[in-house]
């Protein structure tokens, strides 16, 4: 398989505290890859990284191209979309308007149009809820919003920071299911970090498990899965 993203020796900093060490990993074409670990080893930074939204060091190739160092709209323009933890809705908008805000880079009119329609395939609530403040949506249709408004950019590859946090386990079972649809029927790639640890394995292709800001363990989900010490020792189920 291709490797949409490449990254090597990644290590990335907040003033003088520095939080990954020299991470490598990689994300295959049309594969969710999906990045595990305790709450502050490095997860969401490793998100941030790639986008550039932190300062770095080590190199970061998207498509074959060095975006480390670049200005964090130049990697939105190559098709890197980031749907950060929190959600991320702008809350005083309506869903018309956050979408019209994902798709602000294209010029693709009529396809722009088209693209909410799929969307609406997606995730039928926000058709319901097209006029309302994203701020009065419910915790689920939040986060739907903000999946639905990285994808009118059409992206290559999708990041994504915790979806599940805060949703029921019936919304979080829905959302993933539309995550591997999005994957198997537009060929989005995606990068997740996911505090669930088994819901992110039976989705993804690939893990990399982070140890403060290392990583420890890589291999298939599937393997990572069915390593009944790796699950204890690391994963806590």
């Amino acid at each position: 398989m291709t490797r949409l993203l490449d990254v090597r020796g990644l290590h990335a900093s907040y003033g003088a505290t520095h939080v990954l060490h020299g991470l490598d990993f990689a994300v295959e074409e049309g594969c969710i890859t999906t990045i595990l670990g305790a709450n502050g080893a490095g997860k969401t930074t490793t998100l941030r990284a790639v986008c550039g939204m932190v300062k770095t060091r080590g190199a970061v190739q998207f498509a074959g191209t060095r975006i480390d160092g670049r200005a964090t709209e130049s990697i939105v323009r190559l098709g890197v979309a980031h749907v950060p933890d929190g959600r991320g809705t702008f809350v005083n908008l309506t869903v018309e308007e956050n979408l019209r805000l994902g798709a602000y880079t294209r010029r693709d009119k009529a396809e722009v149009a088209q693209d909410f329609e799929r969307m609406f395939g997606y995730f039928p609530r926000l058709k319901e809820r097209w006029l309302q403040q994203a701020g009065t949506l419910s915790g689920g249709e939040q986060q739907m919003l903000a999946v639905s408004r990285a994808l009118m950019l059409r992206p290559r590859l999708l990041l994504l920071d915790e979806p599940s946090f805060g949703l029921a386990p019936r919304i979080v079972q829905e959302l993933f299911e539309i995550f591997r649809a999005i994957n198997q029927q537009d060929r989005v790639s995606m990068l997740l970090v996911e505090q669930n640890a088994a819901l992110a394995l039976k989705l993804a292709d690939q893990a990399y498990l982070l140890e403060t800001g290392r990583v420890v363990i890589s291999g298939t989900a599937e393997a990572i899965r069915s390593d009944e010490a790796i699950r204890r020792s690391y994963l806590g189920y």
